[in-house]
């Protein structure tokens, strides 16, 4: 069982890896935190963009020395390849940790899988500490994975289709790996941030035939999309694969009996904020990891 120490340090984990949101894809978005052996937070690291670092290389290398019979608590299972990087669960093991506590187990870990090698080499594992909790993050991934294409977000305002110097809509392209603008553009949430080599953005603009731009987004390597707009043609063209619709709502007088728009049918309401004098709402469809 999780300690309550522990249970605090993989929420870090999952807090700190959603720095990786929108640009590690097509690999996910992890967190790491380590604990020395007296329990206490001597390194954190997350995954920054294929090619670079694992979440728990970077943490180790915080830690330093510090790590021996220490807690590796990551939001993923330690990876089992040899890729771009070394595998995870070797760093951990030549680390000498003591135990590892997994949130999520990686359905693409080769061959018996991180967590069993680092339990053939005498380290206690514990899975699924806060998975739920580590879904929030890495949900839209495990989604993309399991459908074969990219988790779609879709925005837009309420009487309105220009987001320009909206800045919750400027965040929520930092966490998308393409976005689809009201004209049909497609950018990269952030600018370089993939890196060429593992990552395009697709050009000119999307097929007509959802099936075929599908493959065109997900052959790019994006994970997550969002369209812009209420009026954008992608939003049309994928109406029926919107994961999550996120709304905002101006306030209206008390006395207008104006009746403000709600999210559309075939969504549940899983969250609404304040946002100036409205709201903004999100939806989504049911997410199964």
């Amino acid at each position: 069982m999780a300690t309550p120490n522990e249970l605090t340090a993989m929420r870090r984990a999952i807090a700190i890896s959603a720095q990786g949101l929108g640009t590690t894809s097509p690999n996910p978005p992890v967190g790491c935190v380590i604990l020395d052996r007296d329990g206490v937070a001597v390194g954190e690291g997350y995954h920054h963009r294929k090619g670079d670092h694992h979440a728990e290389d970077n943490a180790l290398t915080a830690a330093g020395e510090r790590a021996e019979r220490g807690t590796a608590v990551v939001t993923l299972e330690p990876c089992n390849h040899h890729g771009r990087t070394p595998p995870c669960r070797q760093a951990l093991i030549d680390a000498k940790v003591s135990r590892v506590l997994i949130a999520v187990m990686d359905p693409t870990s080769r061959g018996e899988g991180g967590a069993a090698v680092l339990e053939h080499a005498g380290i206690e594992v514990e899975r699924g500490v806060l998975e739920r909790e580590a879904l929030l993050i890495l949900g839209p991934w495990l989604h993309s994975l399991r459908t074969g294409r990219p988790y779609i977000t879709w925005t837009y305002t309420v009487g309105a289709d220009e987001h320009h110097g909206n800045r919750g809509v400027n965040e929520l392209r930092r966490t998308h790996d393409l976005v689809i603008r009201r004209n049909g553009a497609i950018e990269e949430g952030v600018p370089g941030s993939h890196g060429e080599d593992v990552f395009r953005v697709p050009r000119p603009s999307l097929d007509s035939d959802p099936e075929r731009a599908l493959s065109v987004l997900a052959e790019a390597g994006a994970r997550t999309v969002l369209i812009e707009g209420r009026a954008n043609p992608a939003a049309r063209l994928f109406a029926n694969i919107v994961d999550r619709v996120m709304i905002d709502a101006p306030g209206t007088p008390p006395s207008s009996g104006h009746v403000s728009e709600s999210i559309p049918d075939g969504y549940w309401l899983t969250g609404v904020e304040p946002l100036g004098t409205g709201v903004r709402m999100t939806g989504e469809r049911a997410l199964q990891a």
